[in-house]
């Protein structure tokens, strides 16, 4: 199992997560190597050396979201990449069920809502669930994984993009035919939910529509800002106030 371990990088971007980051690296096994991208002003860096000082890569930056996603990936040494977030914990037994989906190229798994929002991770999870049927890769970067050859070959993720930038990179692996995995019983559980304070159907709405866009992009280019605005979502107003 050790072995097996040792081909799996976790790699996440981090922001001012002192306060929940304890919580996700407590259910990391010491033998998977985790690559953290850090734009924080608060003691996140000293918290993650503090509490897991072997086997992790930290790496001080200031890129958005999807370019951290990118320089964690180069700087991972794992045969798969799993990429999540800061504020999750990966569910007991991930670990140890995750190798069985390793006969693909790329897996995703169901990411649920804290307790104030279960009607939402419902409808997120059923709607993942619908587009698996359908050939639809609707995949969360809070929980998914990728072959490295695989990411490589399709030239990673489309940093030009604010948001949605996980979807996009399934959808486009798909598209290349290559072998996706919705594992349900590969689930990470919410540990803040900031951005669905402001209104969970507001966010699924914007996730559908934006998923929408970028797969009909694929087959039919549609103009930049379309896809490369984010659409409010990183709204600095009420949102700024949560994360205090």
């Amino acid at each position: 199992m050790n072995q097996l371990l040792d081909s799996i990088s976790i790699i996440i971007p981090t922001r001012n997560e002192s306060c929940l980051i304890r919580q996700f690296l407590a259910t990391i096994p010491r033998e998977v190597e985790l690559v953290v991208v850090d734009a924080s002003d608060d003691d996140t860096p000293a918290v993650i050396k503090q509490l897991r000082p072997a086997n992790t890569t930290l790496i001080r930056s200031r890129a958005h979201i999807a370019a951290a996603r990118q320089i964690g990936a180069a700087a991972a040494r794992g045969d798969w990449l799993v990429f999540s977030d800061a504020d999750v914990v990966f569910e007991p037994g991930y670990f140890e069920r995750v190798h069985a989906y390793f006969t693909g190229d790329a897996l995703y798994g169901p990411k649920y809502a804290t307790i104030n929002h279960t009607v939402y991770s419902t409808c997120f999870n059923s709607g993942q669930q619908i587009c698996d049927v359908l050939g639809i890769p609707a995949a969360s970067g809070s929980n998914m994984a990728v072959r490295r050859r695989v990411f490589e070959a399709v030239g990673g993720f489309r940093r030009d993009l604010p948001v949605n930038e996980d979807t996009e990179l399934f959808l486009r692996l798909a598209h290349h035919g290559y072998r996706i995995t919705y594992a349900p019983d590969l689930a990470v559980r919410s540990l803040d939910d900031r951005r669905l304070a402001l209104g969970s159907t507001r966010k699924m709405l914007h996730s559908a529509c934006r998923t929408a866009l970028l797969w009909a992009n694929l087959y039919i280019p549609l103009p930049k800002r379309w896809l490369c605005h984010d659409w409010g979502y990183w709204r600095k107003t009420r949102y700024q106030e949560l994360a205090k």
